[in-house]
């Protein structure tokens, strides 16, 4: 299920809030006595996080949850850079569970989301340690988590309709973000025509511009 990107998020008692995860969105699932850990890209993940995977191992048989993984820097905050750099350096990393889709073959994506929550908590969760974590609920008013993710520079806030059914591949608005410290990176790339290879950035090409010195984006 995907998040609507939103200027404003809506409140009341009827929204969830939890914290906006700088990481990577992971669907975990077990069948046949195998623990699978996949990218929202469907992409097998397992090895790569292996120590995720091994500390999702108690998971029920052809049970499915959903999440994200998060690498921490030395300030314990969230980090996509820390996390892209995974396995070169000691910061580690954690799988947030935030909702449940199949449980023991039971499919459970109709039920309102406070139900799944509740499935969560009892059923799933306390069959594990670190580095799985609960995805918590952010139980104060909106303006005072805004001004606390702020403050404390996190990447943003989601809300999500607490009767809201899970709805795989979509965007319905009924799960929201809104980003409140924004960071950007660019990456400036050319090429020049012709040739197998692609010519080395600082090397002289016809492909730049001498005005600029930056290469002439075609």
């Amino acid at each position: 299920m995907l998040l609507e990107r939103t200027a404003r998020l809506p409140e009341g008692a009827l929204w969830r809030y939890e914290l906006k995860w700088d990481g990577y969105r992971a669907i975990a699932y077990k069948t046949g006595g195998k623990l699978f850990l996949r990218s929202r890209n469907d992409n097998d993940i397992s090895i790569r996080y292996a120590v995720v995977t091994a500390a999702l191992a108690k998971l029920p048989e052809d049970t499915v949850i959903d999440g994200e993984i998060v690498a921490l820097d030395e300030n314990g905050r969230p980090s996509f850079n820390v996390l892209q750099n995974y396995g070169s350096g000691k910061a580690p990393v954690y799988y947030y569970v935030f909702d449940i889709l199949v449980l023991q073959g039971k499919d459970v994506m109709r039920e309102k989301l406070r139900v799944r929550q509740e499935i969560l908590a009892s059923a799933i969760m306390p069959r594990f340690a670190d580095p799985v974590r609960a995805g918590a609920n952010l139980d104060a008013p909106l303006s005072v988590l805004i001004q606390s993710a702020k403050g404390q520079r996190l990447e943003g806030l989601v809300a999500k309709r607490l009767d809201s059914r899970y709805e795989p591949g979509q965007r319905s608005g009924a799960w929201q973000k809104m980003r409140l410290n924004q960071g950007r990176e660019f990456v400036i790339g050319g090429y020049t025509i012709g040739g197998r290879t692609f010519a080395v950035a600082g090397q002289k090409s016809p492909a730049l511009d001498p005005a600029s010195n930056l290469p002439n984006l075609r």
